[in-house]
């Protein structure tokens, strides 16, 4: 017997977690977890990014010159983020 109503599973579990409302805070999640991946090792040891509100991803930083860096790095980092979790989540951040 052939279901015509049949989808990948992966499908499936991205529908119920949109339909339930759960997309949004596990690509948050996603986001702030490839962080480190995103920025190297070097800049991690001085970045925590702590959390999003409302499309805007803050990263306490504990060195001045590398916050001047990263903010000239804005609009890169905000790309990058969003491709590597392959969903828009951010498009600013704050760091502080």
């Amino acid at each position: 017997m052939k279901r015509s109503n049949t989808m990948p599973i992966g499908d499936a579990i991205n529908a119920f977690l949109r339909q339930e409302g759960l997309e949004t805070p596990l690509n948050e999640h996603r986001l702030i977890n490839s962080w480190n991946d995103v920025v190297g090792e070097a800049i991690s040891q001085y970045t925590n990014p702590t959390h999003i509100k409302g499309e805007t991803l803050y990263v306490k930083v504990k060195s001045p010159a590398v916050r001047e860096r990263l903010t000239y790095s804005r609009e890169k980092l905000v790309k990058l983020l969003n491709a590597k979790v392959k969903a828009t989540v951010i498009n600013n951040i704050i760091f502080y």
